[in-house]
């Protein structure tokens, strides 16, 4: 009689306990990614190898993602193993992108901007190793050749004056 109880009671208990420890289903997202402004960036999207505008020898190779249909993921690999990447979205509330840069050297950029019907324009603030303020905005333009360029700036006095820091060609490579 007790064993008879004791299957009773798991049997009524474990698949509660078997529940509780399953995964949520995911859910469905709010608002679809497949409006224009979410695909603005997709020009960008691939596999490249980068070189300095106007040079022939690689400096990095590039992968560049769209993931979940709705933001663009890109895994910098320069040839001097100072990996890093970045995740951008464009986010509707502010009607603009966002971009969260990360390297190898523990550097982390949040940046903002968006598309000016031509460009794909993000500025953020990336302190010198001195702890100096440093802006730095990247512009992204995609050639009539397919390849991608693009240009660094940097201001040390808050954006009214601006520097050139680096300007790259992407190239596909797959």
């Amino acid at each position: 009689m007790l064993r008879a109880c004791l299957i009773a009671a798991a049997l009524t208990v474990l698949p509660s306990l078997a529940a509780a420890q399953s995964p949520p289903a995911p859910s469905s997202p709010t608002k679809s990614c497949a409006d224009a402004e979410h695909g603005q960036f997709d020009f960008w999207v691939g596999r490249w190898t980068v070189t300095p505008t106007g040079a022939d020898k690689a400096v990095a190779e590039s992968l560049i993602e769209k993931v979940y249909g709705c933001g663009v993921r890109e895994n910098w690999m320069p040839k001097n193993h100072q990996d890093g990447g970045s995740l951008s979205i464009y986010v509707p509330a502010e009607k603009g992108w966002r971009q969260t840069w990360i390297d190898a050297s523990g550097s982390y950029v949040d940046f903002k901007g968006g598309w000016d019907g031509r460009a794909m324009a993000l500025t953020g603030e990336w302190p010198l190793p001195n702890g100096q303020p440093n802006r730095v905005r990247m512009i992204y333009t995609k050639n009539p050749d397919g390849s991608v360029r693009q240009v660094g700036q940097a201001s040390t006095d808050g954006g009214k004056t601006w520097k050139p820091s680096f300007d790259f060609t992407y190239r596909r490579a797959d």
